[in-house]
């Protein structure tokens, strides 16, 4: 610092000097060096200062495009020109014979702003952020192309992301309604009623099929259930478990632009809790074998996926109310043979079996079997 001073201290002394002895255009020269006096730093390019960016992908639900792009890792802290604070959504609705190639600027000046979304640190962390832009369709063949930018508190913008262009079909089915469920022994049955046009008021609906989706919860993403698209307004969810809760909902398929699928928006949402309040079915083909000490029950397994396990009864006395027949099982006998060895030679013993669930339903009996103890 004090060498800066003394060569301004020189400089001065210079120019009064100059300005006695020496022509107008070297006094130039002199000042010109005097101004350039001071530290210098070493030259860099100019920088952006918001400089996150995101890539997105989009797709045509029904009568919207679903918008969709991954977070950063995290954001910046408070208070810094990285910190975002929210994403501009914009769109450019353009022919389809408008050439593919655009400038950001050229973007920026016929797009819109169609959402601005506020974002938190809750969003980061490369959690996926989805928007949905509903269409209008006017009947005339149109290109979209969409693209975001993040933004910081102090409005300061990042660089588009990439374009993502998407050429919207108008013939696409409205959602299916009406949906309600069916629970049985064997699987949770959904009818739903078809739609009558697509989302442009044209008909008759462009259906290729239905696709079945299956949640834990209302907020979660749906599961499809369906390989294929169902033809019919019915399918069997056989995968469910009592005792479950679950969220259905299904969307219709209809045929693109291009042949590909597009589905509808979603019917309405139902949820079913099935509960198992079906009892198993009665064993059959019970037979029965006597030795001079023991009688030996036998009987296939039920089918039943849920039987817990089989009950055997006994009585001296065919006649009696099978409510009072003594239960010669404490616990639920596993096995599907049972060997009765309190038993007296010359008596006649009557026997039937009954099988439960784990859900505690219970079978009705078995026909009697019987044997007398030689």
């Amino acid at each position: 610092m004090q060498y800066a001073l003394r060569q301004a201290s020189a400089a001065k002394l210079l120019v009064k000097h100059f300005v006695r002895k020496a022509p107008i255009a070297l006094l130039a020269v002199v000042v010109l060096m005097l101004s350039a006096c001071g530290k210098r730093g070493v030259p860099v390019p100019p920088r952006e200062r918001v400089e996150q960016h995101a890539e997105i992908a989009a797709f045509q639900r029904g009568n919207q495009v679903v918008l969709s792009w991954k977070m950063p890792a995290r954001n910046a802290s408070a208070g810094s020109v990285l910190h975002i604070a929210s994403a501009d959504i914009f769109r450019l609705a353009e022919p389809l014979n408008s050439p593919l190639t655009l400038t950001e600027d050229e973007f920026a000046s016929r797009s819109t702003i169609i959402a601005s979304m506020p974002l938190t640190d809750l969003d980061f962390g490369l959690k996926t952020i989805s928007y949905r832009d509903t269409l209008e369709f006017a009947g005339q063949p149109v290109r979209l192309r969409y693209a975001i930018r993040f933004v910081n508190a102090s409005g300061q913008r990042t660089a588009f992301s990439n374009f993502f262009m998407l050429e919207p079909a108008a013939h696409v089915a409205n959602a299916p309604a009406s949906l309600s469920t069916v629970v049985s022994q064997e699987a949770v049955t959904l009818n739903w009623t078809a739609p009558t046009q697509n989302v442009d008021a044209s008909t008759p609906p462009n259906i290729v099929g239905y696709n079945v989706y299956r949640s834990p919860s209302a907020r979660e993403a749906g599961k499809l259930l369906n390989t294929s698209p169902v033809t019919s307004t019915n399918f069997a969810d056989q995968t469910f478990e009592f005792g479950k809760e679950y969220f259905y909902f299904v969307r219709a398929v209809s045929s693109g632009t291009g042949g590909e699928p597009i589905e509808s928006i979603e019917s309405p949402i139902v949820n079913a809790k099935p509960v198992d309040t079906f009892a198993p079915a009665a064993p059959t083909s019970v037979t029965i074998a006597a030795t001079p000490t023991t009688i030996s029950l036998f009987f296939p397994p039920n089918q039943e996926s849920d039987v817990a396990g089989y009950r055997i009864y006994r009585s001296t006395d065919q006649s009696r109310p099978k409510a009072q027949w003594e239960q010669l099982t404490k616990d639920l006998q596993k096995a599907n043979t049972f060997i009765d060895n309190r038993v007296e030679s010359g008596k006649t013993y009557y026997y039937y079996v009954t099988a439960a669930d784990k859900f505690g339903n219970v079978s009705d009996p078995s026909e009697v079997v019987n044997e007398t103890v030689p």
